[in-house]
């Protein structure tokens, strides 16, 4: 008698990784939801825990501080795509994630080495345990978190593109300007393209998207496409 996983072709893990702007969650929730795969935005995760440290009095600057305090809080991620939640602590956390002061300083959390173990075991755990497959967005998905995925997406696009996108989704006191929106995405950029632990990377093995001249809807049917294909090739085997 087969077991489920055996005869489940839909569970892939989809790994959708690439910078900030590129249309990464906007594009992984369509397409998980599409196809009736979970959804996990991992920087949602990061971003949890640079908010309980700075809630928590943590200097986000002292490396030390940042990796002796980062098994404490208690980090849940939901994956329905429809209603993807994040809570720290039982603690809805979805709104303090995306405020400015955390974006500040997520790239410094993110580059402690205690941190990123933390949450790379959190996020193969949900992987894992994904009934129905599972799309999975980031920044180092495909070449660090999951190396083994089925499918490993890399989304691009132009600096210019990317801070239009950014900044459309910002507001009240956080809206900026689209030069210090580029500016600042550059400037992430950097941070997570040359820290020490899992650097933002495309994989060898995945296949690059320029989102910079295509709507959403033409990124998800080409991510869809590409998704069921890999499903047939599991299927198959």
């Amino acid at each position: 008698m087969e077991t489920p996983a055996r005869t489940a072709p839909a569970a892939v893990i989809v790994a959708i990784d690439g910078p900030a702007g590129t249309g990464k969650s906007s594009t992984s929730k369509a397409v998980a939801a599409k196809l009736g795969l979970g959804y996990l935005d991992t920087g949602a995760q990061y971003r949890a825990i640079t908010w309980w440290m700075l809630s928590n009095g943590v200097d986000v600057n002292d490396a030390v501080a940042v990796a002796d305090a980062s098994a404490k809080p208690v980090i849940v991620s939901g994956t329905d795509p429809a209603a993807p939640t994040i809570t720290v602590d039982g603690l809805d956390a979805a709104g303090p994630i995306r405020t400015q002061q955390v974006t500040s300083a997520v790239s410094a959390v993110s580059a402690v080495p205690e941190v990123r173990t933390r949450i790379t075991e959190l996020q193969r755990e949900i992987a894992a345990a994904a009934p129905h497959g599972i799309v999975v967005e980031g920044r180092d998905i495909g070449s660090t978190v999951l190396p083994d995925a089925d499918l490993k997406v890399f989304l691009t696009a132009s600096p210019e593109a990317r801070a239009a996108r950014r900044s459309g989704e910002l507001t009240g006191k956080d809206a900026a300007d689209l030069a210090a929106t580029q500016a600042a995405l550059i400037k992430r950029d950097a941070a997570d393209s040359s820290r020490k632990t899992s650097p933002l990377a495309k994989a060898d093995d995945a296949v690059e998207v320029d989102t910079t001249d295509l709507t959403l809807d033409q990124v998800v049917e080409c991510v869809v496409t590409l998704t069921e294909a890999a499903m047939a090739a599991k299927a198959a085997r």
